[in-house]
């Protein structure tokens, strides 16, 4: 893997990139031969202290993204790291039961016993349990965001009444509002 490791407020220290480099390199056991894949990791700290963590692997077929705010640097490093094995755990299990169906299983991923025992505790995660449907009420953005605050949703579905396309607006963690759209 190549490391890209970018720091905002702060000096990426030889410390720093080598426990950056040796958390992240730790996911490559869970593939049958090390992925050349850019990892793009982004330290920032801020005023109060306070440090977040983004870290970016994209790979053919698989984009593991995760982020991490915490007062700890290297805290939110290994939980960045955590985060990213449960992305690929979860991926595994998503194709293992894809191909086991079909009967040709990628060699994309390594089997090892520990991650299959684990395997069976996340299959339950994807299981849908409950589905709705409704009708998509024409409307801007600002009155899907109101329709969303009425709800106490975090995200709502809409059509938008100006380009008939459907849409999304979501609740970002920072408190403001995110809008997807459609092509």
């Amino acid at each position: 893997m190549n490391y890209n490791i970018r720091g905002e407020n702060i000096e990426v220290t030889p410390a720093i990139r080598e426990y950056v480099e040796k958390k992240i390199a730790k996911l490559e056991r869970y593939f049958t031969e090390s992925p050349n894949a850019n990892v793009n990791v982004n330290l920032k700290t801020y005023q109060d202290k306070t440090s977040k963590v983004e870290v970016t692997i994209p790979m053919q077929g698989l984009v593991l993204r995760a982020e991490e705010v915490h007062n700890d640097m290297y805290a939110a490093i290994d939980l960045i790291s955590d985060k990213l094995e449960r992305q690929i755990r979860k991926h595994k299990t998503k194709v293992n039961r894809k191909f086991r169906e079909k009967g040709n299983l990628p060699d994309m991923f390594v089997t090892l016993e520990d991650t299959e025992r684990t395997l069976t505790d996340d299959e339950n995660d994807l299981e849908v349990v409950r589905q709705k449907s409704f009708d998509l009420k024409p409307m801007d953005s600002e009155e899907a965001i109101l329709q969303m605050n009425m709800l106490g949703h975090n995200f709502y579905v809409f059509t938008n009444a100006e380009t008939s396309l459907t849409n999304v607006v979501y609740k970002r963690k920072d408190g403001r509002y995110g809008l997807i759209e459609a092509q």
